[in-house]
């Protein structure tokens, strides 16, 4: 990875975390009055709806029976995994404060670090290590309040 692909994808995380936190005080809005199930699946609709209209104006539009069989298993398993999680995500929202929810749902930091070593191969840092340790502290700290 040359320096520019390295600061690049930090914009982007940074960029993701902000509309992640913005995702979590709307939905809790959203979900007031609604069943949280159905919540999600109107959640879902206009991320299709968004994703279609971004990806025919950019061009971006490719021949879907030219993917590979392996790409679509595990964009299949990431999007099952995705609708679970935000199902999940959607009923804690609708049961507890977003302030509460939301850093309990980072968690998934935690679990990403030990899935990637499991499953990737990857071997984090000491350092890395050391955050994963920091996050997991404050996970317990803001999620388990009151």
């Amino acid at each position: 990875m040359n320096a520019g692909q390295a600061s690049g994808w930090f914009g982007w995380a940074l960029a993701s975390a902000a509309f992640a936190a913005l995702t979590a005080i709307f939905a809790k809005v959203g979900v007031q009055r609604i069943d949280s199930d159905m919540a999600t699946w109107i959640r879902t609709a206009v991320v299709m709806g968004a994703l279609s209209v971004f990806i025919a104006a950019t061009g971006k539009w490719s021949d879907p029976t030219a993917i590979p069989a392996r790409t679509w298993t595990f964009l299949v398993l990431s999007g099952l995994a995705a609708g679970a999680s935000w199902l999940c995500y959607f009923r804690a929202l609708q049961l507890g404060d977003a302030s509460q929810v939301a850093p309990v749902d980072k968690a998934s930091l935690l679990l990403v670090l030990v899935f990637a070593w499991l499953f990737l191969g990857e071997r984090p840092s000491l350092r890395d290590g050391l955050g994963m340790l920091l996050v997991a502290g404050g996970v317990l700290v803001l999620g388990l309040k009151r």
